[in-house]
C-alpha cells in the first residue's frame, strides 16, 4: 500500500502525504505507476462519460482530458514539452541539457504538447462511447507502462536529476512488475488490440531511449514524461484505427449503458 500511495503522490496531485522520498524508495513506487495510470484514465473517462450527456463528443473529450492533466499536473506534458525543445533545438549534448534545464517553454515544446492534447481529444472523440470509456484507462496504464521500460532498459543520463537516480535504484524485478502491470489492464480493456497496441507503445519508447542515448548518454526524468505522452497518443490511435473492437470490459460498458 505505501509504493501505491507513493506512485499517487507522485504522478498526480491527489494529497495522500507521504512527502518526500530516496531515489531507492521511490523505485519501489515503480510496479504501481500503471496502476496510477489506469485510476487516472478511469476519471478522465468518467469525465467523458458525463460530459457527453450535455455535449457532443469533441468538446466532451476536450474537457476530459483537460480533467486528466489537472489531476497530474501536467507532470507528463511538462517532460514533453521540454524534450522536444531540447532534442529538437540542442545541436549538441551540453546544448540540449542547458534547455533540459531551463523552465521556460519553446516554439517545439509549445507544439509537441499542442500535438499530443489535440490528438488524444480527436481520438477520443472519434471512439465509440464505449470503446472509449475502455480505451482511456487502458491508453494510461500502457503508455506508464512503456515509460517504465524505458527506464528499466536504458541507462540514465549522468547529472540530470531524479529520473537518473530512479533509474539507478530500480531492480529488474521492479521494472517487470510494472510492465506487466499495464499489459495486465490493457489487455483487460482492450482485449487482443492490446498487443498491437502495446508493442507500438513500446516501439515508440525505444526509440526514444535509443534517442536519448546518442543524444546526451542516457534517459532523465523528461524523456520518460516524453515516452509516456508518445505511448498514450500511440495506444488511443490504435483504437481508434481497429474501428469496431469489443473487450469483455467495453462489451459490459454498452450493455450496461445500452450504447452500440
Amino acid at each position: 500500500m505505501k509504493g501505491l500511495l507513493g506512485a499517487v503522490s507522485l504522478l498526480t496531485r491527489v494529497p495522500v502525504g507521504t512527502g518526500a522520498a530516496a531515489p531507492g524508495t521511490v523505485a519501489g513506487f515503480v510496479p504501481w505507476f500503471p496502476v496510477v495510470g489506469a485510476g487516472v484514465g478511469l476519471l478522465v473517462a468518467a469525465v467523458y462519460g458525463g460530459a457527453l450527456v450535455l455535449l457532443p463528443p469533441l468538446p466532451a473529450a476536450a474537457v476530459a482530458v483537460l480533467a486528466g492533466v489537472a489531476l497530474t499536473g501536467a507532470f507528463h506534458e511538462d517532460g514533453l514539452g521540454d524534450t522536444a525543445d531540447a532534442f529538437a533545438g540542442g545541436w549538441d549534448r551540453e546544448e540540449v541539457l542547458r534547455i533540459l534545464k531551463d523552465p521556460r517553454l519553446g516554439t517545439f515544446g509549445v507544439v509537441a504538447v499542442t500535438a499530443s492534447l489535440l490528438l488524444r481529444v480527436a481520438a477520443v472523440a472519434a471512439l465509440a462511447p464505449s470503446a472509449a470509456l475502455a480505451a482511456l484507462p487502458a491508453a494510461h496504464a500502457l503508455s506508464r507502462s512503456a515509460a517504465v521500460a524505458v527506464l528499466a532498459g536504458f541507462p540514465p543520463a549522468a547529472g540530470t536529476g531524479l529520473g537518473a537516480s530512479y533509474a539507478r535504484a530500480l531492480s529488474g524485478r521492479q521494472a517487470l512488475a510494472g510492465v506487466a502491470a499495464g499489459a495486465g489492464v490493457g489487455g483487460l480493456l482492450l482485449g487482443g488490440w492490446a498487443l498491437p497496441a502495446g508493442a507500438l507503445a513500446g516501439l515508440g519508447g525505444w526509440l526514444l531511449g535509443r534517442l536519448a542515448v546518442r543524444r546526451i548518454g542516457g534517459v532523465n526524468g523528461d524523456l520518460l514524461g516524453a515516452v509516456q505522452q508518445q505511448a498514450e497518443v500511440l495506444v488511443l490511435l490504435v483504437a481508434v484505427a481497429a474501428g469496431t473492437w469489443q473487450s469483455p470490459v467495453s462489451s459490459l460498458i454498452a450493455l450496461v449503458s445500452g450504447s452500440t
